[in-house]
């Protein structure tokens, strides 16, 4: 079993930064892939950027690359996301989602919705007001 803990959601200004943190326990074989996703309002959830642990191989979605970093510490077990410019439309759920996949089903096109992740966080708000 795997559990996540994310933190670190709020509101800010269009401009302004976030870092989200999730922290994992549990078995590691099951989370060699992790990722951040979001889903706004009315919206399907997406991936945002996801993380292959075994090279530390990081995507991006379009939307987001150059403003937002992924982080890691395999000493704490943290998985952060430093997101920085941020923008109304930013404004979403944030969830962190991992599981053992192939290394090419570790990808933020691949993973997509996160459907093939098994392991969810309770999710943390992010809320960016222009």
């Amino acid at each position: 079993q795997v559990q996540l803990v994310e933190s670190g959601g709020g509101s800010v200004q269009a401009g302004g930064s976030l870092r989200l943190s999730c922290v994992a326990s549990g078995d590691s074989y099951r989370r060699n892939c992790m990722g951040w996703f979001r889903q706004a309002p009315g919206k399907e959830r997406e991936a945002v950027a996801v993380f292959w642990a075994a090279d530390g191989r990081t995507t991006y979605a379009d939307s987001v690359k150059g403003r937002f970093t992924i982080s890691q510490d395999n000493r704490k077990n943290t998985f952060d996301l430093s997101m920085n410019s941020l923008k109304p439309e930013d404004t979403a759920m944030y969830y962190c989602a991992a599981d053992r996949l192939w290394r090419d089903a570790c990808t933020v096109v691949t993973a997509t919705t996160g459907a093939n992740f098994g392991y969810w966080g309770q999710g943390t708000q992010v809320t960016v007001s222009s």
